[in-house]
């Protein structure tokens, strides 16, 4: 007998909790009250897996504990999955449940069925999630020195209830041997290709739901649209007007490789900060922080780009791979400590959009000029400014007092203003200093067309903070200028002037 609650949305669990609910009176399982019910952990509880996001917490909040690493996994799984759940506890209370299968568990429990949590997680992490959730009568998990996993788990479970004398709900491969002496296989959470196995080697099978489409989510997270930022690896070549196709395929090669190594930051950058995304009210549907992506895929995913970019880095050449290679430690820098550093932050921002100007004259050969250099910086200090703040007022707007995961406070919000737009002012007098300058001779027919670029980055400089201001820049300055049609429209607009520059 089989019985199926799909969905095949993103968030399965979620959009089939009524259904369960409605099915659950008529399955063999719940009839069967004198049947235990028993629910795995990772990946079925919960939509993520708790060791690896104990390592991870591990990297972020205690680094040279990797030291350890060798001897912690030299004394056996279960001995490393104990020292992780000591040194990196997690706040349980933060983690991606399936509330459709809670609901569930629920409703068996309420109907006088005994529920076990039974996980290969250590036990520190299953009792903890246990008392949290407050559904289950009993807890089996690892131990410092006995892995519950695979047959240690269904031996553990035949040994208490019998063979038969359970229902099992799970996700992975690895608990085909205990469903084969479970009453009933629940499958939460599971591919296409195990639910067709289970199908065929057992008789009474319930599918709760299937896993999400990798790629789409994978996809998400790597954050594609940010590629935009890239654009800023052709300003040099603008700048110089240097537009022979050999030029313009070193910067699309550029572009490309710096796109692989950013993307890889923001896999990295969103799982050190799990915690802080699922406090927020839009961040905790990133695919990480939700759980519809998985911890360890997207590391092995990360590395998979931050390597491709690399290598394709030396393609272009060695200057530009220079340049890669800093951007990845500051990036990485930033993800694990600078981020919470208040206005060395924003320091670090603004020359992480500089740094890409400075990777597209090295890509291209093409010198830069100190007053390019310094106009990006002030820019994007601006930018970045805008951005924080943005952060502190729909933080003031929720009540809280504190920026989730950066040194930032809801009072800091009028320094913070300040700083950012006086940085944009100085950008604007440094590009009106460069124009009534001697550097662009020989550049431009009619240079003193140039200035007409200055009151179009005024306007849209202040538009930028005074959207900030009302509330609604709610995505990245830059994300939020594609979309923005008053800021497409600044944009074309300045071309104007500098058009006329060039040909009149």
């Amino acid at each position: 007998m089989v019985i199926e609650v799909q969905d095949g949305g993103p968030e399965p669990a979620r959009a089939v909790s009524e259904s369960v609910s409605d099915a659950a009176s008529d399955t063999v399982s719940d009839i069967m009250s004198d049947v235990a019910l028993v629910v795995d952990l990772d990946g079925t509880l919960t939509r993520t897996d708790t060791l690896h996001e104990g390592v991870v917490k591990l990297v972020k909040t205690r680094p040279l504990d990797l030291l350890h690493f060798p001897a912690w996994l030299g004394a056996g799984k279960a001995r490393f999955k104990h020292e992780i759940a000591l040194h990196a506890p997690l706040d349980v209370s933060l983690l991606p449940y399936d509330e459709a299968l809670i609901e569930r568990v629920g409703t068996a429990r309420a109907a006088g069925r005994r529920t076990v949590l039974a996980t290969a997680s250590n036990v520190t992490v299953a009792r903890k999630i246990a008392e949290h959730l407050g559904l289950f009568d009993d807890v089996i998990a690892s131990e410092a020195d006995k892995n519950m996993s695979g047959v240690a788990k269904r031996d553990a479970l035949v040994a208490r209830f019998g063979a038969g004398g359970f229902d099992y709900m799970a996700n992975a491969p690895v608990d085909k041997t205990v469903w084969s002496a479970a009453h009933t296989a629940i499958l939460v959470n599971a591919s296409p290709k195990l639910i067709s196995d289970i199908k065929n080697s057992k008789e009474h099978v319930e599918i709760l739901s299937e896993k999400p489409k990798f790629l789409a989510s994978l996809i998400e997270a790597a954050r594609l649209y940010q590629w935009v930022k890239n654009l800023l690896i052709f300003v040099p070549l603008l700048a110089a007007q240097q537009f022979d196709g050999a030029s313009v395929i070193q910067a699309g090669l550029a572009f490309l490789f710096f796109g692989l190594a950013a993307s890889s930051v923001y896999l990295v950058n969103d799982l050190l900060d799990l915690e802080a995304d699922r406090l927020h009210p839009r961040k905790r549907h990133r695919p990480f922080a939700s759980g519809r992506l998985a911890v360890l895929p997207g590391l092995f995913t990360a590395a998979a780009l931050g390597l491709g970019s690399l290598l394709g880095a030396f393609i272009v050449g060695p200057e530009f791979a220079l340049v890669l290679v800093a951007y990845l430690l500051i990036t990485g820098a930033y993800s694990l400590w600078i981020k919470r550093k208040p206005l060395l932050d924003i320091i670090v921002l603004a020359s992480l959009y500089t740094l890409r100007i400075i990777a597209g004259g090295a890509a291209t050969d093409t010198p830069l000029t100190l007053w390019l250099l310094a106009v990006s910086m002030f820019l994007f200090a601006s930018l970045a400014f805008a951005k924080r703040y943005a952060e502190i007022v729909d933080v003031f707007k929720r009540g809280e007092s504190d920026v989730e995961g950066r040194g930032y406070r809801s009072g800091d919000q009028n320094v913070i203003m300040a700083l950012g737009t006086a940085a944009g002012v100085a950008s604007i007098v440094t590009l009106a200093l460069y124009v009534n300058s001697s550097t662009q001779s020989g550049l431009y027919s009619t240079p003193e067309m140039l200035w007409g670029v200055c009151p179009v980055l005024l306007y849209w400089v202040a538009h930028i903070w005074l959207t900030a201001q009302r509330g609604t820049l709610t995505d990245d300055p830059i994300v939020f200028a594609i979309r923005d049609w008053e800021s497409r429209a600044a944009f074309f607009v300045a071309l104007i002037p500098v058009a006329l520059a060039v040909w009149l």
